[in-house]
């Protein structure tokens, strides 16, 4: 799923979410930058080769739209850095020993973790063996499932759609008033 999305629905999932529990601002913020993160993270070396290379913006934003196979010429090491700083944020075994990890502050990282686990568990299903495939058992395998690739034309307006569809629910469930009346 395409990161702006990716922000949506945690944000959304958040709201959910506060109006059953307390929710504080910051705990918010954790949730929706860690469900955007993963995307994220892989784009450093370039940034990195940008900054203190030979690297350009332009060469930073070429691979942030490229599809599979299409990326810009870059050095080996950028490459390689890019590629398991996508792997290692997509997978379960990563999140899982995190989680692992935090267990004992569960009250105060949980949320931020939903939101890290919200994003590979929807990245599984929509990121095609085509289209940057989700290793999720990443380190064991690089190998990621087939899914439905995001960028489907008919798939990112239904997408958009249901976001859409989900904000006008939570905001009238929330009994606040329209902007039409």
């Amino acid at each position: 799923m395409d990161i702006l999305a990716h922000g949506l629905w945690a944000g959304l999932g958040v709201r959910w979410l506060a109006r059953r529990r307390p929710v504080t601002r910051p705990q918010a913020v954790a949730a929706v930058t860690l469900s955007v993160l993963p995307d994220l993270a892989h784009l450093t070396p370039l940034l990195v080769w940008a900054v203190f290379g030979d690297g350009s913006a332009r060469i930073l934003l070429d691979y942030a739209v490229a599809l599979p196979g299409d990326e810009p010429a870059m050095p080996f090491w950028v490459g390689e850095a890019a590629h398991h700083l996508h792997c290692i944020p997509h997978s379960a075994l990563i999140a899982g020993a995190a989680t692992l990890l935090l267990w004992p502050w569960r009250r105060r990282v949980g949320l931020a973790l939903a939101g890290w686990w919200l994003h590979i568990v929807i990245d599984v299903f929509t990121h095609s063996a085509d289209f940057y495939p989700v290793p999720v058992f990443y380190p064991i395998t690089q190998q990621g499932f087939d899914g439905l690739a995001w960028n489907t034309p008919w798939f990112m307006a239904l997408n958009y759609l249901a976001i859409a569809l989900a904000a006008w629910r939570l905001r009238r469930r929330s009994g606040a008033p329209s902007r039409s009346g």
